[in-house]
């Protein structure tokens, strides 16, 4: 059996891959192409992937290939009908990165709310050593308990942001894009009263029609201008020429991002020359990626292909 796996290096070269070696050839390769996909596939019975495409053009040739690994939860990379149609069974992984996307939630709320790029500037400057004051509090902060968190898809990430957030004593609420029932213990509201009431705003919902560029222009001018917005979800959720706007206007206070419209980031993104760190922080797309979650992610793909061998 040959394994081909097409993009490791966005697992990382810390991570064991040694149990794919036992089950037969295995090939990594740190990215592919959609070209140089076609012929690394050409000859493979088993195809791991995180973001490459897999569809007819990339797959197509690929007369040998029984089985695609998705190292992920999205699927949007995988052209599922197409697999379907050749009789290509497939996997993906769930839930492996809930407590690192949680946690890295958290992160980026503190470094803006607790304006920590102003801080640790003020002391490695020099400021601090010879401003007199064993203190500055020029840059207030705030604390969670007693605000509003309000939370745009309540999944598993969701909840446990959720849970958290209770532990520091917010009053959570959440709102469903696609108008889902209610989930029981946790208080729902229209998107237009999460935008109004909330002190914190965390998206942690999937890309799909009802959330793509949800949060635009209409959105921001109905949030509190002392807000933080947080996208954990993925970046097509919001406009970003609408976020830039925001964030130039003062209507939000500041935000946070792990995701991107485009990713990596291109030069003329509307974000790209936003300079003060104080108001905005923006992180490559790492949320998941904490080592706990990525040896998870592997062990789950490989107890799903030595499942799929045993068939």
């Amino acid at each position: 059996m040959k394994i081909v796996f097409l993009d490791a290096a966005t697992i990382g070269s810390d991570i064991d891959l040694s149990g794919f070696e036992q089950l037969g050839e295995f090939i990594t390769y740190p990215s592919s192409t959609p070209e140089e996909t076609v012929e690394r596939t050409r000859d493979a019975d088993v195809v791991l992937t995180n973001k490459v495409v897999i569809n007819e053009y990339s797959v197509g040739q690929a007369e040998k290939l029984k089985f695609v690994c998705e190292t992920a939860t999205g699927t949007n990379n995988l052209d599922l009908d197409y697999l379907e149609k050749r009789g290509i069974g497939w996997c993906n992984a769930a839930g492996y990165s809930t407590e690192a996307v949680a946690q890295h939630t958290f992160s980026l709320l503190f470094y803006v709310m607790e304006h920590m790029r102003y801080f640790d500037d003020y002391v490695k400057s020099g400021e601090y050593a010879s401003s007199g004051n064993f203190t500055n509090v020029q840059k207030p902060y705030f604390e969670i308990s007693g605000k509003t968190w309000g939370i745009i898809g309540l999944g598993t990430i969701g909840r446990r942001v959720a849970q958290i957030a209770q532990a520091f004593g917010a009053n959570v609420i959440y709102a469903s894009a696609s108008n889902r029932p209610p989930q029981e213990g946790y208080n729902q509201v229209s998107l237009e009263e999460l935008y109004r009431r909330s002190d914190i705003i965390s998206v942690h919902a999937p890309l799909n029609k009802h959330t793509e560029h949800l949060i635009d222009a209409a959105a921001f001018d109905q949030m509190k201008d002392t807000a933080i917005f947080l996208n954990l979800g993925r970046g097509p959720i919001i406009v970003e020429k609408d976020l830039r706007e925001a964030l130039d206007q003062n209507k939000i206070m500041a935000a946070g991002l792990d995701v991107l419209d485009v990713e990596p980031m291109v030069d003329d993104s509307p974000l790209a020359d936003y300079k003060d760190s104080d108001r905005l922080i923006i992180t490559p797309h790492i949320a998941w990626a904490s080592k706990e979650a990525r040896v998870r992610l592997m062990d789950m793909i490989l107890t799903q292909l030595k499942e799929w061998i045993k068939k």
